[in-house]
């Protein structure tokens, strides 16, 4: 097949899976997701590319819409969602990707836009996108020092909203190594199952399948990988050797202190890698029970567990909400990693940014302190609970942690031991992407008083 055919079929692709994203609401990664499955005896180069352009022009969309709208006379949220997605695309390959030429980026443009019945505005796309091209270099983005919200949200592609809400929390310099992080290209975290290996032996057996490692700095079972094509496929995935899990998820687990013979509840537990770190801990005399919502979700927890083959650990399908009178007083550990707005892994998740507002934040804050307060039962006195969350904001963390313990029987305690350097010493830290060495991440301890 020609090159020339390729791209068409892959720009069909993509074209399909940001017209799903953006028709239905339907969340990148599980459009992506869908379209790859669909495609799978596609090249490996082609999976690529399709990969690249959906995330890229979702995660970028507001600074492509600031440059359209420089040079369409119809503004972009005017434009039809098919040519709205076509000039995104064209326009992302004319910025982000140097082995597209601008003449591929404009023609193969238009071409999609006749293909589907727009033939009448083939000279509207093919003159919006030269136009860009021809005169990219003297575009002018807003000024940091003068309007600095607007700066953030165009040179990051962020709300203006979620700028403000990061500008409460933080000063201008993190909030641009939080936003820069986004785009920055991560190793994956895997955490070694050491009951079966161990990291010595793991890292060997990647770097002999030519899979890039380094030891993780925050976690000692913990490793970064990179240059590998689909996790399924690397060596020891499916026999159990390893999870894939951040290392801020790890020391959350590590923070609970979980004791052999512990009983431990972790309450949202999906996918289930805190689930399994604690059974590890729990050993085979203790026993942990790992809930979450939905039936979609308790199955990827137990596909999990039984890859790692354990046999201490209960999955049931439990919405957080509901008391378990069965559990009140009896838990050693409560895990609680809540919903929240996710602000942590933005980089990872690339349309999460675009779905939060200060509501948003304030409901979720809601939901989080419903949580705790059923969870919290299930607690022995002298028990441990941990709080944490892949947020950043203050809402869902800081000031959850200060209502927690004024209408609780429960005292923090200090994790600092846990994750040094961070002012764990009262009881909580927050870990910033672009910061640390893992996604943005939120814990805290608690220990129950009486």
């Amino acid at each position: 097949m020609d090159r020339g055919r390729m791209d068409t079929k892959t720009r069909e692709v993509v074209l399909t899976t940001l017209l799903d994203i953006e028709k239905n609401h339907t969340f990148s990664n599980i459009a992506l997701g869908t379209a790859l499955r669909a495609n799978q005896f596609m090249s490996k180069q082609d999976r690529a590319y399709i990969t690249r352009m959906v995330e890229g022009v979702t995660e970028q969309r507001i600074k492509l819409d600031y440059i359209i709208n420089q040079f369409s006379k119809t503004k972009v949220n005017k434009c039809k969602p098919l040519i709205r997605c076509v000039l995104r695309m064209g326009t992302y390959e004319l910025f982000f990707m140097d082995s597209v030429p601008d003449s591929a980026a404009c023609n193969l443009s238009v071409k999609l836009a006749v293909d589907h019945g727009f033939g009448s505005l083939r000279g509207f796309v093919n003159g919006v996108l030269r136009n860009i091209a021809r005169n990219r270099d003297g575009i002018k983005y807003p000024d940091k020092n003068t309007s600095p919200l607007e700066y953030y949200s165009v040179e990051y592609s962020v709300p203006v909203e979620l700028v403000e809400i990061l500008l409460q929390d933080y000063d201008s310099e993190t909030v641009d190594r939080i936003l820069g992080s986004s785009y920055e290209m991560r190793p994956t975290s895997i955490r070694v199952n050491t009951d079966r290996i161990s990291v010595d032996e793991v890292e060997r057996k990647l770097e002999a399948a030519g899979i890039e490692t380094v030891r993780g700095s925050l976690n000692d079972t913990s490793l970064l990988i990179k240059g590998y094509d689909y996790v399924r496929r690397i060596p020891g995935f499916m026999d159990g050797e390893f999870v894939v899990q951040d290392q801020s998820s790890c020391l959350a687990v590590r923070a609970a202190g979980i004791q052999n013979g512990d009983l431990v509840v972790d309450v949202c537990a999906a996918p289930g890698g805190k689930t399994m770190y604690a059974a590890s801990l729990a050993g085979q005399t203790g026993r942990v029970i790992s809930r979450d919502l939905t039936e979609n979700k308790t199955e990827l927890i137990e596909e999990n567990v039984d890859r790692l083959g354990l046999t201490n650990v209960t999955v049931e399908a439990w919405d957080a909400r509901d008391l378990d009178e069965n559990l009140v007083g009896k838990a050693d550990v409560v895990i609680a990693d809540l919903p929240c707005s996710g602000l942590g892994i933005m980089g990872r998740k690339n349309d999460i940014k675009y779905n939060v507002t200060g509501d948003s934040i304030d409901e979720l804050a809601q939901l989080q302190r419903d949580i705790l307060d059923t969870v919290s039962r299930y607690v022995k006195t002298g028990g441990t609970l941990v709080y944490s969350t892949c947020t950043i904001d203050s809402k869902e963390n800081q000031n959850n942690v200060k209502w927690f313990v004024e209408n609780h029987d429960f005292e923090t305690v200090s994790i600092d031991e846990i994750v040094p350097g961070h002012g764990g010493d009262k009881g909580y830290v927050t870990l910033l992407q672009g910061v640390d060495e893992c996604d943005g991440f939120f814990i805290s301890k608690f220990v129950r008083t009486k």
